[in-house]
């Protein structure tokens, strides 16, 4: 994909894209891939959880051992001759619409294709949908999809609407400033400064437990904080690590800095009586892993925009 630069990505295409703004249909593997409902919006992954989370108490760690046995549910899928995983298209570097091409592209569609080419044997069977950030529980259990590669936490109040795979990618809190400015690292960026994050976020959560930001601004979506920070108006954004890559590619004149909080991790979803489903997608995680696809998929979309200190894939690869 063609890097953009501040340049060519204004603050009024940014706001635009922070209102979910819909963007050409189509894409996949075979070039089909179907947008559902309402243009979804850009949000801060895992935020939706954490506050329940600080409450409950469960095993995050559990699920099947991989396998490539052929179990009802996946014999259901190859009956019907189609595997439909849901992903995003807003979040640059992880799932969105190349604007060249119409296509999907993205640390979380690679994986998405690298599952779906495992189990189908074929691309043209595998169909990438884009499902909102509130509709992918839902749109597992209404059986739109058979499975979600979309960002999403695992947590205790996820794990009690879906079941998940094995973890795929570490995340945590990071924070972005300005290219010109000299702070050094996240308690720098954000003490004594007015600093940007979404409401109901884990990173509202953060900056309200450090009290060390002299004021918190509250935005609907991440890329308003980008556009907030690209006017002058707030000194730092939080947001969650893979968004903030996002947001340093998008616009190249601010950056990540070393540092983060409140280490999560995410995995593909799927509905929680596909035991069988589950145990191959964790046999295709492992040997994504194994083969070297899941580094080159770093290096490719994510590792260029993190700062020199976190740039090690071991940080972000779960190693269990």
């Amino acid at each position: 994909m063609r890097r953009r630069t501040a340049g060519t990505r204004p603050a009024a295409v940014l706001a635009l894209l922070a209102t979910g703004a819909a963007v050409l249909g189509g894409g996949g593997p075979s070039g089909a891939a179907a947008a559902t409902g309402a243009p979804q919006a850009v949000r801060s992954t895992g935020q939706e959880q954490a506050g329940q989370d600080q409450a409950e108490s469960c095993d995050l760690t559990s699920t099947v051992p991989p396998s490539t046995v052929d179990g009802p549910a996946v014999k259901a899928i190859k009956a019907k001759d189609t595997l439909i995983i849901g992903v995003d298209q807003n979040s640059y570097r992880w799932g969105a619409r190349n604007p060249n091409t119409g296509e999907l592209e993205g640390f979380d569609i690679d994986l998405a294709r690298t599952i779906g080419v495992a189990i189908m044997g074929n691309p043209t069977k595998v169909v990438l949908k884009p499902v909102s950030t509130a509709g992918r529980a839902d749109a597992l259990t209404g059986n739109q999809v058979d499975l979600i590669v979309r960002t999403m936490t695992i947590s205790c109040a996820n794990l009690k609407k879906v079941a998940f795979s094995r973890s795929y990618f570490n995340i945590k809190q990071r924070v972005l400033v300005p290219r010109s400015s000299t702070v050094k690292n996240l308690d720098e960026a954000i003490s004594g400064k007015t600093v940007c994050a979404a409401d109901g976020s884990v990173a509202k959560d953060v900056l309200n437990a450090k009290k060390t930001a002299k004021q918190l601004v509250l935005v609907t979506n991440q890329l308003d904080c980008l556009v907030r920070m690209q006017l002058g108006k707030v000194d730092a954004t939080m947001t969650d690590d893979e968004l903030a890559v996002g947001q340093a590619a998008q616009d190249q004149t601010v950056k990540v800095v070393d540092g983060f909080e409140q280490p999560e991790t995410i995995g593909v979803a799927m509905r929680q009586n596909s035991t069988d489903l589950t145990a191959r997608v964790n046999q295709v995680i492992s040997d994504y892993y194994a083969n070297k696809g899941w580094q080159k998929s770093f290096e490719q979309w994510v590792q260029p925009y993190l700062p020199e200190n976190s740039k090690d894939p071991g940080l972000y690869w779960p190693a269990r």
